[in-house]
């Protein structure tokens, strides 16, 4: 097998290097060794070997990566900000083989046909990328497709659900599925209550143009109830068959410090060093390391996260010269737009009380109440699930854009009125309270309703102070940053619509005050711990003040989190709009760089960003197959 925390001394070049583990550098290197097993392939992985760890493999542990103890997971910290209540947030990513894919929370959301169609570069509009959602090349607008066993065409996904056929694949390597366990209630009371307020159940809201509805969702676990993530469905069968792959590697617990140039700016290579995670005496080991060196014959593609990337890019000389200058670091190429335009879906979270037993949620594996390790044994359908199975995509209604104000509307009609596929906020259930269960007040079954925002207008930004993994990290997360407040806007709206749904399910017992806004004394707002069961009176909506409107926004400030979908900090665009790479994702001014994460959309989209970064793997793949001229694993349609 070639996987290593060591690289043998007789690997010192290879072919194409591929700087992080991540999902879509997962299915980059999947694919370029399906495409020719002769080309020697690393890949250099800064966490742990991910294969068969139950925290990755088993869906329903995946709260186990939310603890800052984890070795899968990387803990982004941001600057203090003012706007979020002074706090200084965190942002997880994945840390490990497989990257996002191996930890995330495993949900299965397409982006929107004008999505695709807004990044406006050559190649990847909606209709040119939609092949890369089913079956991999396979329209006839794309100049090539895969051939596996000369027989078949190799697709992405295998689709087990009941959505239209027509938009799914069938036969790839990652399943899509309804995993091992639904909780029936709770699914149908989020469909049925959501109905009455306007908002119809859809039968395939994944189809990229399907809009302002719910789905019985689906989610990126196999029908054996196992998680489908990059690492254990693209790479870990072939290097456990070396005799078909032999060039493929993959060296684990190695932190890319830098990538190597020679006198033309052509990438030659990277640098690297151990992760002092896995060193026994961190401090001391870190100082007394002497980087190494892999150099790269054909290409080498950073795939590290759009979080890491940049920072990568920075320390090899590429970024915007001013802060390059500062942090002592020689320019190579002075690209302004690199860490520049962070984004991410602003999440916040509020917990409600069921009338749910254990057995209907995955509460017990995060309390104690189950044992992980006797449930694995044991074969629990509950371990495969993400306690996630209704979910939709919700606009407003012209009433209510006009009741958020003028600014609002201004936003609304400028952005989303005549684009009926964007939706404006994601709202889903979660069979899973994610806090401290220590200081809940009952036993009863506390579960939680996920907001958040399909487009936000705040940026950010994530750069390097200096030219060490060391140096801090200056991460500006940017959350509600924008003008006229329009992001928080949004969440004060998806707040009200979600407690109107609660409020009318049948398995409704109360909600969790610590979770809500602190209402003043005397509201009509006011929040309802206990019930013995649904309290909302036939259509009738909660009345709010100004002033309840006001602890809604306060509580948002103070809640608001990451969604872990990071993106945007390298995008693809001309550099004069502060674009990092081009359509062949080669970073401008540079040759035999590539890039291939979610660092590179310049817009984002109105879904879980997982199912993006599998389409940019895949497209990614396409191109440097193409450029390599990898022609004879491959025929002309």
């Amino acid at each position: 097998m070639g996987l290593y925390t060591k690289l043998p001394a007789s690997i010192h070049e290879v072919d194409v290097i591929i700087a992080g583990g991540g999902l879509a550098g997962c299915v980059v290197a999947g694919r370029l060794a399906e495409a020719d097993p002769t080309l020697s392939i690393l890949v250099i992985e800064q966490g742990p070997n991910s294969y068969e760890a139950p925290e990755v493999v088993q869906p329903a542990l995946y709260p186990r990566n939310l603890f800052p103890t984890s070795k899968y997971t990387l803990f982004w910290q941001g600057n203090e900000a003012a706007q979020l209540a002074n706090r200084k947030p965190i942002v997880p990513s994945g840390g490990t083989l497989g990257g996002g894919s191996a930890i995330n929370w495993m949900v299965y959301t397409r982006a929107q046909r004008s999505d695709f169609d807004s990044w406006g570069a050559k190649e990847w509009s909606a209709d040119e990328l939609y092949p890369f959602l089913n079956k991999v090349n396979t329209a006839c607008r794309m100049s090539y497709v895969v051939i596996v066993d000369s027989s078949r065409v190799l697709q992405f996904e295998t689709y087990h659900g009941q959505g239209e056929k027509e938009h799914h694949g069938s036969s790839g390597p990652i399943n899509i599925s309804k995993g091992t366990h639904t909780c029936k209630v709770a699914e149908d009371d989020f469909i049925n209550v959501a109905d009455q307020l306007g908002y119809s159940e859809l039968k395939d809201l994944q189809n990229l143009d399907a809009n302002n509805g719910t789905e019985r969702w689906m989610k990126y676990i196999g029908p054996d109830g196992r998680r489908q993530d990059s690492a254990h469905r693209f790479l870990h069968p072939k290097l456990q068959d070396a005799n078909r792959y032999p060039n493929l590697h993959v060296l684990c617990e190695k932190q890319v410090i830098r990538v190597l140039f020679d006198d033309e700016k052509k990438a030659v290579g990277v640098e690297y060093q151990t992760n002092p995670k896995f060193l026994p005496n961190p401090e001391f080991m870190t100082a007394k390391q002497t980087p190494r060196t892999i150099r790269a014959k054909k290409m080498v593609v950073l795939s590290a996260g759009a979080n890491a990337t940049p920072l990568i890019l920075e320390r090899s000389g590429i970024g915007n010269s001013e802060i390059l200058e500062r942090a002592g670091v020689p320019v190579v190429e002075d690209l302004p737009g690199v860490g520049h335009d962070y984004q991410d879906h602003h999440l916040t979270l509020y917990a409600y009380r069921t009338c749910l037993a254990p057995s209907d949620t995955i509460n017990g594996f995060a309390d104690g109440r189950f044992d992980p390790k006797e449930a694995v044994k044991a074969g629990h359908k509950l371990l495969g699930t993400n306690a996630m199975d209704a979910s939709g995509k919700f606009r407003p209604t012209e009433e209510d854009v006009a009741a958020l104000g003028p600014e609002f509307q201004k936003a609304w009609e400028r952005d989303f009125k005549n684009a009926p596929d964007r939706p404006l906020m994601i709202i889903a259930l979660y069979l899973s309270y994610y806090g401290d269960h220590s200081t809940l007040p009952d036993d009863a079954e506390y579960v939680s309703m996920a907001n958040w925002t399909a487009y936000p207008y705040s940026r950010g930004h994530i750069h390097i102070t200096g030219p060490s993994l060391s140096d801090n990290v200056d991460f500006d997360v940017g959350w509600l940053k924008d003008e006229n407040d329009i992001d928080v806007k949004k969440h004060i709206w998806a707040y009200k619509l979600q407690r109107e749904m609660w409020r009318r399910m049948s398995i409704f017992r109360g909600e969790l005050a610590s979770s809500h806004p602190r209402f003043p004394a005397g509201s009509k707002a006011a929040v309802i711990e206990k019930s013995d069961g649904p309290v909302a009176e036939g259509m009738k909506r909660i009345e709010y003040s100004q002033e309840d409107d006001k602890a809604i926004e306060q509580k948002i400030r103070e809640i608001v989190s990451t969604t872990w979908h990071s993106l945007g900090t390298c995008k693809m665009a001309p550099r004069e709009k502060k674009g990092v790479v081009d359509a062949s994702l080669s970073v401008h001014g540079l040759t035999g760089l590539k890039l291939a994460d979610l660092s590179v959309p310049p817009e984002n989209v109105g879904a879980n960003t997982g199912n993006t970064a599998f389409v940019i793997g895949e497209k990614a793949a396409d191109i440097f197959i193409r450029e390599l001229g990898l022609g004879e694993s491959r025929a002309k349609l």
